[in-house]
């Protein structure tokens, strides 16, 4: 997600990955797949960083090192069907 400004200051978090198109006149407006329309207070290039930035840190997290596996305990040994015969009676 990147957070943009409204018009009014107010903050919101919009889907990168949602936005069709960016307009900027002379306010800029992103445009969302489903025709919802947001005049934002940053500029066209500011939005674009944001986004290629986004972008970068999802790759960036797909990439990183996983954290350290945990041990795995040792097999626990079956028993035969005639163990388990003596334990029932």
């Amino acid at each position: 997600m990147i957070v943009v400004s409204r018009l009014n200051g107010s903050r919101f978090a919009v889907n990168p990955d949602l936005i069709e198109r960016i307009q900027a006149s002379p306010d800029t407006t992103l445009v969302l797949v489903d025709g919802t329309t947001y005049v934002v207070r940053e500029e066209l290039d500011a939005v674009i960083d944001m986004i290629a930035h986004y972008r970068a840190r999802v790759i960036a997290l797909a990439h990183a090192p996983q954290e350290v596996a945990r041990p795995i305990a040792a097999p626990v040994p079956l028993r035969s069907a005639d163990a388990l015969a003596g334990e029932a009676r």
